[in-house]
């Protein structure tokens, strides 16, 4: 239960020379909003279309909720403490060493899965495009054995060459991966606005009924899906030590992008539900592409196409990012090897883990499906969103008098409401996700029981 002292981080904040200041609010916006919109937007809307058809909507707002309340705990924390390691790097300094670890491991399992599961959505959409052109890749090439009913897929080609591709661009500095990141945001925000605005006049009422065929149970499942729509904003947290001034814009970084998100989010998946019955979204993974074709759009479903190959891209990046700065975090305080805080003296990235964690996400994305990789991210990320909600109301009781650049409003109650959304959440999830995550948490334990906990710099040996 050892913990870190909260004044000695901030003395380590204000020193720190190893990653370079290069970030604004303008840039953590776009970096949140190109890990938001993605996957969860061109893809995922047609697998909560199935099982919460119409009420897809509800299921949006109630995702948008718990992941609110959650980031304002998050923007009290991310001013408060401007250091690499987001929930991780708050919970040592709050809840313990134990706890910490619990969470940074649970953010490997988001933030690694996430990463490859986007590629595997990039995959579909990048080979959508192809296919407009006359060009196909061998079948065996096309997704991961069992992907596909009926056919004889075993590695996903195109999902592999994008992550890989992603890690070398990050691995080449964030100054870099800043500009790209924000030219694409502007592309593919465009593409889903313009997507509203041709798509509104081809929605036909009678799609919305009924509005909950599968009642209330079925928005809570759909909300429990379609919460992977909302993970990234926490990654803005991730890049606090490359903020000019974290502790005015990390909090602008983390609502604005998640505010501007959620209004795209309902809206579109009310346009998409009011032009294809939401049965027809059964197996799809370009449900946008099919409204535009179901209204007779096929000019413009090309551009959407692009626009999905884009985002994705930059969700892959965020996602890959914010694993990068978790693990330097903790490989900082002992917890893992050295080699993941090693910082590159040209590039003023951690060059080396950079690539090692982009080759797992690369591996990941070639041999498992999709929907097994949308669970497990959403499990993992909601134990660390109630976690760090936890962790505000446990710091302002314990030590209410440290300095606050912002302020999480109506603590306990919003910590509180965080902590009942993503525990609610958490329950609509299958039982198997339910086994994988139990597992994986113990074979993290095993590794700081047996490594970390002896290593820590904390540790004191008697």
């Amino acid at each position: 239960m050892r913990k870190k002292s909260v004044q000695g981080m901030l003395a380590f904040a204000q020193t720190s020379q190893g990653l370079r200041k290069e970030l604004t609010a303008f840039d953590l916006t776009m970096l949140g909003i190109g890990a938001i919109i993605g996957t969860g937007i061109f893809v995922l809307t047609g697998t909560g279309a199935t099982v919460a058809g119409p009420g897809l909507v509800l299921s949006f707002v109630i995702g948008a909720l718990a992941c609110g309340f959650a980031a304002l705990c998050y923007a009290e924390f991310a001013a408060m403490l401007p250091i690499s390691g987001s929930t991780y790097t708050y919970a040592y300094a709050t809840l313990g060493e134990l706890v910490a670890w619990i969470i940074g491991w649970d953010l490997m399992l988001e933030y690694l899965l996430a990463s490859s599961a986007v590629s595997v959505g990039w995959s579909g959409y990048f080979q959508s495009l192809l296919a407009g052109f006359g060009i196909t890749l061998p079948e065996a090439l096309t997704a991961a054995a069992g992907a596909v009913p009926g056919k004889d897929t075993l590695f996903n080609l195109p999902a592999f060459c994008i992550a890989m591709i992603i890690t070398g661009l990050l691995a080449f500095g964030i100054k870099e991966s800043k500009r790209i990141n924000n030219i694409v945001v502007m592309i593919k925000v465009a593409v889903v606005v313009l997507f509203i605005v041709i798509g509104v006049w081809h929605v036909k009422p009678v799609n919305w009924s009924p509005a909950l065929p599968y009642g209330f149970d079925g928005v809570f499942h759909g909300a429990a899906i379609v919460f992977f729509s909302f993970l990234g904003f926490d990654a803005v947290t991730c890049a606090a030590e490359e903020v000019k001034d974290p502790a005015r814009d990390i909090p602008r970084g983390v609502i604005w992008s998640l505010a501007i998100c959620s209004l795209l989010y309902v809206i579109v998946s009310a346009i998409m539900t009011g032009i294809v019955p939401y049965a027809q979204f059964a197996g799809i993974d370009h449900p946008v592409s099919l409204a535009l074709q179901v209204a007779k759009l096929d000019w413009f479903a090309g551009f959407v196409d692009l626009g999905a190959i884009l985002g994705m891209m930059t969700v892959i990046l965020v996602m890959t990012y914010g694993q990068t700065r978790i693990l330097l975090a903790m490989s900082r305080d002992g917890l893992l090897p050295k080699v993941f805080s090693d910082i590159n003296p040209k590039y003023g990235t951690p060059y080396k883990a950079t690539w090692m964690v982009g080759t797992v996400i690369a591996l990941i994305a070639g041999f498992v499906p999709l929907h097994t990789l949308a669970e497990l991210v959403n499990i993992g990320t909601l134990a660390a969103f109630s976690l760090i909600a936890l962790a505000v109301i446990v710091l302002r009781k314990r030590e209410p008098d440290l300095p606050r650049k912002f302020y999480c409003p109506a603590v306990p109650y919003v910590p509180a409401l965080a902590i009942l959304f993503c525990v609610f959440l958490m329950t609509q999830l299958s039982a198997l996700t339910w086994v994988f995550f139990v597992g994986w948490l113990l074979i993290g334990l095993g590794v700081y029981f047996g490594y970390s906990r002896r290593n820590s710099l904390l540790h004191k040996p008697r």
